[in-house]
């Protein structure tokens, strides 16, 4: 048995599939930053020749936000409909959002809330908290409010920033507030520059001074103090999207 043991030891393990090291090699490069950005277009270029999804998804990325190659929406959206239709829940992602702002296809709520349902049925969280804004606004779909508040409680307890803050926000509107701090903490956890640039703005004229302080610490996270509120949006914090 000892021997048996040690031979199995002596195995050698299955290593990182070829397109995974290819995918972090850009996404390492993308990091970096500067020329960086242009290395990771090749290597994103070399994974999807494969007809890797996530590459191909990526290389939306780069062609939507100008990372290393000249800023084309247009481009964009073309990687981001063939990694859709690879079965990428990203790029149904991203394809709605493109939709939703009219950028490089026709702005079009309805084509865009299919995108994020087909997203959201892929499994991306994010997209539960884009669905809930356009239930709570009325946007292609009938208002609904109850609808809303389930798919950003879907979305919160998926680990989504935006989702958490959603979440939060109506739990305040509520009177909720010991429930909406603890869900504006979590989406701390899980946030990202721009959001916390947001969730400092939006918390920031709050009466409640414990709500001040966590408009405080998301201004700290994004990298500078904490934003005066927008003039005319009122006390409450504002509805955010994915961002």
């Amino acid at each position: 048995m000892a021997q048996a043991m040690g031979d199995a030891a002596t195995l050698p393990t299955a290593g990182p599939d070829i397109i995974d090291v290819q995918l972090a090699l850009g996404q390492q490069c993308l990091d970096r930053g500067g020329a960086g950005r242009a290395q990771a277009v090749e290597w994103f270029r070399i994974a999807a020749r494969s007809g890797d999804a996530r590459a191909v998804n990526m290389l939306g990325r780069c062609h939507e936000h100008g990372w290393g190659v000249p800023a084309d929406p247009v481009l964009a959206a073309a990687h981001y409909r063939r990694a859709a239709d690879l079965g990428d829940a990203w790029a149904l992602f991203n394809l709605a959002d493109l939709h939703c702002r009219g950028l490089g296809v026709p702005a079009d709520d309805a084509e865009a809330y299919r995108l994020y349902a087909a997203a959201a049925r892929r499994g991306n969280v994010k997209a539960l908290n884009m669905l809930g804004l356009f239930h709570e606004a009325g946007r292609a779909v009938a208002e609904d409010g109850a609808g809303a508040r389930q798919l950003f409680q879907a979305a919160a307890e998926g680990g989504d920033c935006w989702g958490r803050f959603n979440h939060a926000r109506l739990l305040l509107q509520d009177g909720r507030t010991e429930a909406a701090l603890a869900w504006f903490a979590r989406a701390l956890e899980t946030g990202f520059p721009d959001f916390y640039f947001g969730m400092a703005a939006a918390l920031a004229d709050q009466p409640d001074p414990r709500l001040r302080a966590l408009a405080w610490r998301a201004g700290e996270l994004a990298g500078g103090s904490c934003p005066s509120p927008v003039p005319g949006e009122g006390r409450g914090p504002r509805k955010a999207r994915e961002g």
